[in-house]
């Protein structure tokens, strides 16, 4: 019987080794599963805090954007409106030539000293404008060019030398700042 009770025994001081190894194998694995969770978790926290610093950035840009939107529209609508401002300024001394000359005008009997009158005050509207960018298109005797020049005609010609040129001017064409802003309307020799 002492036999079987050694055996008994060794068999308990075994498995009692085997249940303290298991339990520490538990353990150990409770630990690095802990462990892991707690990376996670930590790496999860990280990636929120990153990401609200993200999401934080793009508010302000998407701010600033709108502001310096905002800001773009409000300028080009003030130098719109003083560039306008400043046409009509330079406009209006040939708005006082004109009333001059509709109060002259009731008292002229000489037709001359009124179509003088009038060619001064073309002259400084002329003035004005081409101090201003704007500028006719030569558009006689030139050859057509439909980067400049309207057809609204084409006439038949006998001199081979007017073929394909500007043989008439309907309407003036204009430059403004080198760039074409009217046509010149003419009539094509055919």
């Amino acid at each position: 019987m002492s036999k079987r009770k050694n055996n008994a025994m060794e068999d308990n001081t075994a498995d009692q080794a085997n249940a303290n190894e298991e339990q520490q194998g538990h353990e150990s694995e409770n630990n690095s599963s802990n462990d892991a969770n707690h990376s996670t978790t930590e790496s999860s926290h990280d990636f929120e805090a990153k990401l609200k610093e993200q999401e934080d950035k793009f508010l302000r840009l998407y701010a600033e954007f709108e502001n310096y939107r905002r800001r773009s529209a409000r300028e080009k609508s003030e130098y719109l409106s003083s560039a306008s401002q400043e046409m009509i300024m330079a406009m209006l001394p040939i708005l006082d030539d004109f009333e001059r000359a509709s109060k002259n005008n009731e008292n002229v009997t000489d037709i001359a000293i009124l179509k003088e009158g009038f060619q001064l005050i073309y002259t400084k509207l002329g003035q004005i404008l081409e101090a201003k960018g704007l500028k006719p298109i030569d558009a006689m005797n030139q050859p057509f060019d439909f980067n400049l020049h309207e057809a609204i005609a084409n006439v038949p010609v006998e001199d081979e030398a007017l073929k394909g040129k500007v043989i008439d001017q309907v309407e003036k064409g204009f430059y403004l700042n080198e760039k074409v802003i009217r046509f010149a309307k003419v009539a094509v020799g055919q």
